[in-house]
């Protein structure tokens, strides 16, 4: 059994923001790491003992839960949709800042009151946060799960709404969507296995500890 710690970091814009991040604690991926022609996933450090491993955002959570990796950076979105009870998030990074939103055809919008809803279908590839979020509201919501292009799919009728994330809106606005209720507002946090906490518990711990208070200090 290896006491070698991976770090799951996930693709894309995230990555970007969590890179400087782990810098500030020392902790900088091999130069293959930042190489858009290599295939690898997984990375050394300039750390002894510490990896890294580079996998789709929706990913990271469950190579965490399972133990194929000690920690990860992951949105609460992720968190939110599958509930990993084998993980815990004990520092929230401040990073990948962007929320959770219902959005819909802006003409629509217009004239619409998300109250008075008792029945939607919502295009998203979050069905669960989604149908929890209307149940608390007695509205039945039916998902239709994409991985994708999801402002796509009131402009050809496979929905009429979708839930997403947003940034700035403005992939809503070029595509005739119009936000009309936040879910949950998102940030990227630090995720331990559980398990690997007990058997790893002082490595862990103390990266847990640095990466806190890195954190912290950007705050002061």
């Amino acid at each position: 059994m290896t006491d070698e710690i991976i770090i799951a970091l996930p693709k894309g814009r995230i990555l970007k923001e969590a890179l400087p991040v782990l810098a500030r604690v020392g902790i900088i991926p091999e130069p293959a790491f930042s190489d858009e022609n290599s295939r690898a996933l997984k990375f050394s450090t300039n750390v002894p003992g510490i990896a890294v491993i580079r996998v789709r955002a929706f990913d990271v959570a469950t190579f965490v839960a399972h133990g194929a990796a000690q920690l990860g950076i992951a949105g609460n979105d992720v968190l939110m949709e599958f509930d990993f009870s084998e993980i815990y998030a004990p520092v929230d990074l401040g990073i990948g800042r962007c929320r959770l939103s219902v959005a819909e055809p802006a003409e629509q919008a217009a004239s619409d009151d998300p109250r008075s809803w008792s029945h939607v279908r919502i295009a998203t590839k979050y069905p669960n946060i989604t149908r929890q979020h209307f149940a608390k509201r007695g509205v039945q919501a039916e998902c239709v799960k994409l991985n994708g292009a999801m402002e796509l799919a009131p402009l050809l009728g496979l929905s009429s709404r979708i839930v997403d994330l947003v940034s700035t809106g403005v992939t809503l606005r070029e595509n005739g969507l119009a936000e009309v209720e936040i879910i949950t507002q998102i940030s990227s946090r630090l995720i331990v296995n559980k398990a690997s906490m007990k058997t790893q518990h002082a490595s862990i711990q103390a990266l847990i500890d640095t990466l806190r208070e890195a954190v912290e200090s950007r705050h002061r």
